[in-house]
C-alpha cells in the first residue's frame, strides 16, 4: 500500500506497550497503541512490585540481563525528566545461613558480569549497621536498585505518544490482523466501534494474552507459539511501621526472585510476591497463606510479630516455563524468527519487564529495521 492509517500498531497499553509506542513515536512513526481494558496498565503492569531492578541475576548475555541493566539506567532519566516520582533507595540481598552464602556471593559475580554498578559486599556488622531489624550472614549492596510509581511512569509514556500525536486508544480490543500484499498488515479491532486500521508495523506486547494475539496474526506459525504458563504471585502488607529503609531480598528460588520485602514510596511494608502456578486468571489472596510468608520472612526479620501481616494484592506472570523447569530469556520475535515482515511479537515479558521496558522499546524498534 501506498498509504496507511498509522504507520504502527501497537497491541497492549502496559507499560511494555507502551515503551514500544514511546520507542517508535521518538522515531517520528505516527503510533496506535490499542488497550482491551477501559484504562492503561490494568494487567501485569498495575499487579507487580514496582521495583526497579538492579541487573543482578540474569544469565550472562541474556536479553534479560542487557535489557534489565540498559533500561534501568533509562528508566531513572526518563522519571526525572517528567517528574515521576521514585526511591532509589538500594537493595540488600541477604544469606540468611551458612547455606546461603555461596548462593549469595554467585549473585554478587553475575551482578559483576551484567556490569551493575556499585555492588558491594557487607559483613553481617556491616548489613546491620544499615538494617539494625534484620538477620543475616552477611550481604550484598545494590545501591542503583529502587522502587517508583509505575503508574505515574504509564502516563508519562502515554503522554509522550500523544504528544507525537500518536493515539492510546482504550477499550478496544485487538482481533486480528492480516498481512497485505506489498507490505504491512491489516488489523481488526473490536469494542463498542469496531474499525479495521492499515499499518506497515504490528508489534504484539499485550502480557498475559501474548500468545492469544499471536495465534490471531495470520500466517504467524502456530509451532512457534510458546505454551503459556500463569505465575500467580500474592503479597501481605504490614500492619505497622516498616521495619527496613531498604529493599530485602533473599536468595533468588527456582523461576523468581522470591518473597522480598519493599517499603513502598508511601512508607508501608509489603511483602511478596510467592509464586504459585495457576490455571485461571486468579487474584484471589488467600489468607490462609501468611502462614508460609510468617516462616519465610522471619529468616530475615525475627522481629516480624505475629498477626501483623494483611492481604493486600496479587499478579500473575507471563511465564513461558511451568514449575520445576528452567526459565527461559525473553522472546522479543522478529521476522528472522516468525517470518513474518514488519512484526515484532513478545512472550514472557515477565521480571524485569518493568524496569527493562524503556530498553524493550527500543529492541522491538530495532527488530523491525528502524
Amino acid at each position: 500500500m501506498e498509504s496507511f492509517d498509522f504507520d504502527a500498531l501497537v497491541v497492549g497499553a502496559g507499560a511494555v506497550g507502551l515503551a514500544c509506542g514511546h520507542a517508535l513515536a521518538r522515531r517520528g512513526l505516527s503510533v496506535v497503541v490499542l488497550e482491551k481494558d477501559a484504562a492503561i496498565g490494568q494487567g501485569v503492569s498495575s499487579r507487580n512490585s514496582e521495583v526497579i531492578h538492579g541487573g543482578l541475576y540474569y544469565p550472562t548475555g541474556s536479553l534479560k540481563a542487557r535489557l534489565c541493566v540498559e533500561g534501568r539506567r533509562r528508566l531513572y532519566a526518563f522519571l526525572d525528566a517528567h517528574n515521576v516520582a521514585y526511591d532509589r533507595c538500594g537493595k540488600l540481598v541477604v544469606a540468611t545461613n551458612a547455606d546461603e552464602v555461596e548462593r549469595v556471593a554467585g549473585v554478587l559475580e553475575q551482578a559483576r558480569v551484567n556490569d551493575v554498578e556499585g555492588m558491594v559486599e557487607l559483613t553481617r556488622a556491616e548489613a546491620l549497621a544499615l538494617e539494625p531489624q534484620l538477620s543475616c550472614e552477611m550481604a550484598l549492596l545494590s545501591p542503583e536498585s529502587g522502587v517508583f510509581d509505575s503508574h505515574g511512569y504509564m502516563l508519562a509514556l502515554q503522554g509522550e505518544i500523544e504528544a507525537a500525536e500518536g493515539a492510546v486508544v482504550l477499550s478496544t480490543p485487538f482481533e486480528a490482523a492480516k498481512p497485505l500484499e506489498g507490505g504491512g498488515f491489516s488489523v481488526r479491532a473490536g469494542g463498542a466501534e469496531p474499525a479495521t486500521l492499515t499499518v506497515r508495523f504490528l508489534v504484539s506486547a499485550p502480557g498475559l494474552a501474548a500468545q492469544a494475539v499471536a495465534a490471531a496474526i495470520e500466517g504467524f506459525p502456530a509451532e512457534l507459539i510458546p505454551p503459556r504458563h500463569l505465575g500467580k504471585g500474592r503479597y501481605f502488607r504490614l500492619q505497622g511501621r516498616a521495619p527496613f529503609s531498604r529493599l530485602v531480598y533473599p536468595p533468588p528460588i527456582p523461576g523468581a526472585l522470591g518473597t522480598h520485602y519493599r517499603r513502598d514510596l508511601g512508607g508501608q511494608a509489603v511483602f511478596g510476591p510467592d509464586l504459585v502456578y495457576v490455571e485461571t486468571e486468579d487474584y484471589r489472596v488467600e489468607p490462609e497463606a501468611a502462614e508460609g510468608f510468617y516462616a519465610y520472612i522471619r529468616k530475615f526479620w525475627p522481629g516480624l510479630p505475629d498477626g501483623s501481616l494483611v492481604p493486600d494484592y496479587s499478579g500473575i506472570r507471563p511465564k513461558l516455563h511451568g514449575p520445576g523447569e528452567p526459565q527461559p530469556d525473553f522472546r522479543i520475535d522478529g521476522a528472522d524468527v516468525h517470518g513474518l515482515p514488519g512484526l515484532v511479537a513478545l512472550f514472557g515479558i515477565e521480571s524485569p519487564g518493568l524496569t527493562s521496558s524503556l530498553a524493550v522499546g527500543e529492541k522491538a524498534a530495532v527488530r523491525l529495521g528502524l
